[in-house]
Formats: structure tokens, C-alpha cells, sequence
């Protein structure tokens, strides 16, 4: 089985996310998909905990200015954008665990 490159997943992922995209968000993550918020609480079931997200954070954007990898471990650099109105630049680093071509951790 040839996989592509773990950051060519994380970058797909991130871009569903900034299509507010659930169904391909959904088709990418792996079944057992854990999200863990900036303060280390995990989360399940994405797949309605994304429409929720997108429902509050109608504008939400990641932008990122570096992206590398280790393994399977892909760590992106950059920030969030909340809002159209605002520009302030929410700065942040994701990690993204990708097992064969879907998100396991985001």
C-alpha cells in the first residue's frame, strides 16, 4: 500500500475545515478521531462536534506558515482567524497524527 505524504493529509483536513466541509472532514478522520482542544481535553464524535464549531465560528480559518513532519506526526505553524471582523491573528501550532492517509488526532 503506497501512502502519501502525512502532510499532504493534514493540509487536505485543514482545508475541509476551512470549507466548513463536515462530510469530507468526516471521510478523512479515522473512526476512532480524537480532537484535543488547546487545553488538552479530548473530544470524539467530530463529526457533530465540527457542526457545533462551525455553527459559533461561522468565518473560522487556519492559516499556516510552516508545516513539517515526523513520521507520521505532521506539526503545523500559523494561526487562526475567528472572524471576518477581526484580524487579529490567533497564533498556534496544531499537530495532526495521520494513519493510513486519514486524521487520528487533530
Amino acid at each position: 500500500m503506497n501512502l502519501k505524504d502525512p502532510k499532504l493529509t493534514a493540509l487536505q483536513f485543514n482545508e475541509y475545515i476551512n470549507n466548513q466541509d463536515i462530510e469530507s472532514l468526516a471521510n478523512l478522520m479515522t473512526e476512532d478521531h480524537v480532537f484535543i482542544d488547546r487545553h488538552g481535553d479530548r473530544y470524539g464524535d467530530m463529526v457533530n462536534g465540527w457542526k457545533e464549531f462551525f455553527e459559533k465560528f461561522t468565518s473560522y480559518k487556519n492559516i499556516f506558515n510552516r508545516v513539517e513532519s515526523r513520521r507520521n506526526l505532521v506539526i503545523l505553524i500559523g494561526y487562526a482567524l475567528w472572524s471576518k471582523k477581526s484580524l487579529e491573528k490567533d497564533h498556534a501550532i496544531w499537530t495532526a497524527k495521520i494513519e493510513n492517509d486519514r486524521v487520528a488526532v487533530w
